[in-house]
């Protein structure tokens, strides 16, 4: 038996309960096998591994539930000076820039395919554990439709490629027939633009796409397929409705919720993930990334709404699971978003479960992770600082320690401790 224990911390285990003090975990393979207090470890036989918590905080591996990790965000003259190819190279550092930041799970909303994810799983290349949706299928001139005023087509990510089929349907048959394609394709989750959106160039958050009939007959399609959920970038009331009503599981971005949206979604159990950090990130990197004007006037005037409707929603109970749009920002700055749920009223843990526990069951993961639990995959995180009195802290990848995932260290800023047999 080969056990790894990590103590001498203090354990926050992504439930919400009061922390634990001179706590630890141990691990066997890719499993946690015991969560507690350190006084209660159970006696080991074999080879054990002990990490030094050095007086952190032991916590769950941390959950983006909206990503791109195929893109961040650059002037359109660089991207299509590169080839093909060169996007897939890049990824690898995104993946692992998110890792860096201990993210260890995340939900990709659009441009990574299948191989992408294999290429993790089978250890060719170090990254989250992901869910993808491949392609986000989107109404012709919609948010999606990558048609510029040109009359030619620049897309944000890879442009139609086999594994990544062309997303943009019309009427309910096209509809049922684009589900079934991103399904065969690979898909964990599918992804529907159900309003415009702030970086597409012909329409804009406020306008709704799809009828109710065409995401009933999505949500029908992915419920063939063992449950598969739909996710629905909306921005405007009337889109968000559209989508609660049919069924779909989660609303995001969310910018223009009104009380009947709140309602609905209370009604339904729908999950809103926010992605506060989204309007934020196109106004500071407008020059260095070359943001659309159009991008930038619709983040302008969406910002404030933003905020008003995350506040609304959290007074009102709705379930709030940590999301982003990385990839519009630099991987790796993913957690900037709990500072931001923190000041529209969040307390500190209520952000950490929102990153750990509620995200793992938005992505209909809460069996395997979001929580320290014996039996769960050991993805863990040991940070310097104690994001309880210091959220923003955790902005600052220094002080993400150590990252674990299944098992296996990942990141970790100190010499490996040595083996010990007992």
């Amino acid at each position: 038996m080969s056990v790894t224990v990590i103590k001498n911390g203090t354990l926050i285990d992504g439930n919400g309960g009061q922390p634990i003090l001179r706590a630890a975990v141990a691990m066997e393979n890719e499993k946690i096998v015991f969560v507690g207090k350190e006084v209660d470890l159970p006696e080991f036989h074999g080879e054990v591994t002990y990490l030094d918590a050095d007086g952190g905080c032991i916590l769950p591996g941390f959950i983006d539930t909206h990503v791109h990790l195929m893109l961040e965000f650059e002037p359109v003259e660089k991207r299509l000076a590169k080839p093909f190819s060169y996007n897939f190279y890049k990824a690898i550092d995104y993946m692992k820039n998110t890792l860096n930041a201990g993210i260890t799970s995340v939900r990709d909303c659009g441009g990574t395919d299948l191989g992408v994810k294999q290429a993790v799983e089978k250890g060719l290349v170090q990254g989250p554990r992901m869910q993808v949706s491949i392609t986000a299928l989107t109404t012709t001139g919609g948010h999606g439709d990558s048609y510029t005023a040109s009359g030619q087509s620049v897309k944000l990510l890879l442009d139609e490629y086999p594994g990544m089929p062309n997303g943009i349907c019309d009427g309910v048959e096209s509809v049922r027939k684009a589900v079934r394609e991103v399904l065969r394709a690979g898909a964990d989750v599918v992804k529907v633009h159900a309003t415009g959106g702030v970086l597409s160039a012909t329409d804009h958050p406020e306008f709704t796409q799809f009828s109710v009939e065409e995401l009933k007959v999505m949500v029908e399609e992915a419920n063939f397929r063992r449950g598969i959920k739909v996710m629905a970038h909306a921005q405007g009331a009337e889109g968000i409705k559209n989508a609660i009503k049919a069924g779909i599981h989660s609303i995001e971005h969310g910018i223009y919720l009104d009380d009947e949206c709140i309602e609905l979604m209370l009604k339904h159990g729908t999950y809103l993930v926010p992605t506060l950090l989204a309007p934020v990130a196109v106004l500071e990197l407008a020059e260095k990334a070359g943001m659309p004007e159009y991008g930038i006037i619709k983040a302008k005037e969406a910002i404030e709404a933003h905020k008003e409707s995350f506040v609304k929603a959290y007074r009102a109970g709705v379930k709030i699971a940590m999301g982003t749009d990385a990839g519009v920002m630099a991987h790796g700055t993913n957690l900037r978003e709990l500072t931001l749920m923190n000041e529209l009223g969040m307390t500190p843990m209520e952000t950490i479960v929102a990153t750990t526990k509620v995200a793992a069951e938005c992505m209909g993961w809460d069996d395997q992770v979001g929580t320290l639990e014996v039996g769960k995959f050991a993805d863990v995180v040991i940070t310097k600082t104690n994001p309880l009195e210091n959220l923003r802290s955790l902005e600052d990848n220094s002080n993400i320690r150590v990252v674990v995932k299944g098992g296996i260290v990942v990141k970790e800023l100190q010499p490996k401790a040595a083996a010990v047999s007992i």
